[in-house]
């Protein structure tokens, strides 16, 4: 009798688990789990970087915005409330001379203020590019030492340096090659921020906030 049960019920599992056939089970997530939208992040503040880690920047396209997105990952890794040990502020890592330029005279607001910094990092992009724009028109699809030169390039490299040390730049033809306090050159802004399409961009003369 025991070996009967022994064997018959062993059937009679298979044939009930057969009935759901081998295919995946399908569960219904009740409403109130379901991600309807992105999950907001902050970003830690005040934190110390200890190691250095290189990542490549999120790509978001060869817009001005991916422009002004990889341009921000290479200055701070995107971080609104980054301040550098020359003192260089936010996202775009801006110096209290050019802020104040730009009409802006409170570091603390302009580091408080993300949307104020976006509008910032604009209106010097529109000002940049009105004080190269005869630079823009001369050496645009022209090589110099053997890097294309675009829009996109220069104004990043204006954003490095300055308006005034692009144009000694591509008027000696590389030869005055400056860098910034880190030791990163023209050169290399020039070529790692090539090819964005920042046409969107109109040339302002002393635009402000």
């Amino acid at each position: 009798m025991k070996r009967w049960i022994m064997i018959v019920c062993p059937l009679i599992l298979m044939f009930i688990l057969s009935g759901f056939g081998f295919s995946s089970f399908k569960v219904a997530v009740p409403d109130l789990l379901k991600v309807k939208k992105p999950t907001s992040v902050l970003f830690p503040k005040g934190k110390a970087t200890i190691i250095e880690i290189k990542f490549m920047p999120p790509f978001a396209g060869t817009d001005f915005t991916g422009f002004k997105e990889a341009l921000a990952f290479k200055e701070s890794k995107g971080d609104y409330f980054a301040v550098n040990t020359f003192g260089y502020l936010g996202k775009y890592q801006f110096g209290t001379s050019t802020l104040e330029l730009m009409g802006v005279y409170s570091d603390q607001q302009f580091l408080g203020n993300p949307v104020l910094q976006e509008k910032v990092f604009q209106i010097n992009i529109a000002r940049n590019k009105w004080i190269l724009r005869r630079d823009i028109k001369r050496f645009v699809g022209k090589r110099i030492r053997g890097i294309e030169i675009t829009e996109s390039g220069m104004l990043a490299a204006a954003h490095l340096a300055g308006a005034g040390n692009v144009k000694r730049y591509l008027r000696s033809f590389g030869k005055k090659d400056v860098m910034d306090d880190y030791g990163t050159h023209i050169t290399c802004y020039i070529n790692e921020f090539s090819g964005y399409d920042i046409s969107s961009v109109e040339a302002v003369k002393n635009p402000k906030i």
